[in-house]
């Protein structure tokens, strides 16, 4: 069995390069096919599944990777303490909303844990 990596990104996009970083990284590690990759955002990292990056810091990351994280065939979970529903109502993005004992659970679940 495939050992599971969870990358969990929790910075706001628009101020930090860590989402974009995160991204970029899940993508990577992801296509080596030697794990399996998973994405969850926290908080205001829920940004990064909006229709419109290009304010982001490091927007390229975002186009660019965010559509191999999301063909791994695992949803991009995205914690309900992301309250800015407004924001993702035309998002390409298909996610799943989890809470915070979801989330801990995913932790619990996989054998490699990355955060940004």
């Amino acid at each position: 069995m495939k050992p599971k990596t969870l990358v969990c990104i929790s910075t706001h996009p628009a101020e930090s390069p860590r989402p974009a970083e995160g991204i970029r990284i899940a993508a990577g590690v992801g296509a080596w096919k030697k794990t399996d990759v998973t994405l969850v955002l926290r908080g205001p990292a829920g940004y990064a599944l909006t229709e419109y990056v290009d304010e982001y810091v490091d927007e390229d990351n975002f186009s660019r990777y965010l559509p191999i994280v999301a063909d791994f065939g695992r949803p991009i979970y995205l914690e309900n303490s992301f309250t800015d529903t407004d924001a993702l109502e035309h998002s390409p993005w298909k996610y799943e909303v989890v809470t915070p004992q979801q989330v801990a659970r995913l932790f619990a679940e996989h054998d490699h844990v990355l955060q940004f």
